[in-house]
C-alpha cells in the first residue's frame, strides 16, 4: 500500500502558472481568487481592463491581460504574453462566455448564433491548443473548460439554442483533445455548473417565477453559491485528478439528475 498523502498538498498549485479567461466578474473573477489562494500565480483575461486591474491589485501574484476572446489575434497575445512573463502554463481555464437573448429557434438570428459559438466554443479550441503547445512541450498541463449544465441537458424553457449548442460542442471538445493529448501529460476536462447567482444569471435570481424555476428544477431546491465551484476547480486544476481526463463534471444541484 503508498503512503497515505497529504491531503492539503493535492489540492495545491505552488508557483504554479494559471491563466483564466472572463475574469473580469462571476466565475472568473472568483476563479482567480481561488487558484491565487491555493499558491498559483495567476494571469486574469477579460475584455474589461479597469476590473483586471482592480483584481490584480488584490492577488500577491498576477498579471492582467486585456482580451477578447473572439478576437483570434488577441487570444495568440495572451498566450503568448502569459508565457513571456511566467515562463509557462500550467494550468488554462476557459471561462468566458455569453448567452443568447431568449427566443425560439425558428425565429432564427445566425448571426447571434454564429457570435456565441465564436466565444463560448471556438475561442476554448484556439486558446486550448496554443496553451498545449507550451504544456505538451513539458509533458504536464491542466485545461479545464466551462460549459453548463445545457451542456448536457437542453435548456427550454428558456430558449437559448446557441447557448445550449455551444456548451454540448465544448463537452464533446473537451473528450476530443483529452483523448489527443492523454498519453502526452496534458489533461482536459470540463466543469458543467448549474445556476448560480452572476452578473450573467442575476436578472433569473432577482425574477420570482425565474428564480422558483431554478428551485424545482434543482433536487437540492435552490441554486449555487459561489464558493460551491471552488473544490470542483480545485480538483480537476490540481494534482488531486491525476488520473482524470475528458470528463464532464456537473455542479448542478442535481440538477441533470432529475
Amino acid at each position: 500500500m503508498s503512503e497515505l498523502p497529504d491531503v492539503e498538498s493535492l489540492y495545491r498549485l505552488d508557483d504554479k502558472v494559471c491563466v483564466v479567461t472572463g475574469a473580469s466578474s462571476g466565475f472568473g473573477d472568483r476563479f482567480a481568487r481561488v487558484l491565487s489562494a491555493a499558491g498559483a500565480k495567476v494571469v486574469v483575461a477579460a475584455r474589461r481592463q479597469d476590473r483586471l486591474e482592480r483584481l490584480v491589485a488584490e492577488l500577491p501574484d498576477a498579471l492582467a491581460v486585456q482580451c477578447d476572446v473572439s478576437d483570434d489575434d488577441q487570444c495568440r497575445h495572451l498566450i503568448a504574453e502569459s508565457i513571456s512573463h511566467y515562463g509557462q502554463i500550467d494550468v488554462l481555464v476557459n471561462n468566458a462566455g455569453i448567452t443568447d437573448a431568449i427566443h425560439p429557434a425558428e425565429e432564427a438570428n445566425i448571426d447571434l448564433f454564429r457570435s456565441v459559438v465564436d466565444v463560448n466554443l471556438n475561442s476554448c479550441f484556439l486558446l486550448s491548443a496554443l496553451a498545449a503547445q507550451d504544456m505538451l512541450s513539458r509533458q504536464e498541463g491542466s485545461i479545464v473548460n466551462v460549459a453548463s449544465v445545457h451542456g448536457l441537458v437542453a435548456s427550454a424553457p428558456n430558449l437559448q439554442p446557441a447557448y445550449a449548442a455551444s456548451k454540448a460542442g465544448l463537452v464533446n471538445l473537451t473528450r476530443e483533445l483529452a483523448v489527443q493529448w492523454a498519453k502526452r501529460g496534458v489533461r482536459v476536462n470540463v466543469l458543467c455548473p448549474g445556476y448560480f447567482e452572476t452578473e450573467l444569471t442575476q436578472v433569473m435570481f432577482d425574477d420570482e417565477r425565474s428564480s422558483g424555476w431554478i428551485a424545482r428544477n434543482a433536487s437540492m431546491g435552490r441554486g449555487g453559491t459561489p464558493d460551491e465551484l471552488d473544490g470542483a476547480l480545485l480538483f480537476l486544476a490540481s494534482k488531486a485528478s491525476s488520473y482524470v481526463t475528458g470528463v464532464p463534471l456537473p455542479v448542478d444541484g442535481g440538477w441533470i439528475a432529475r
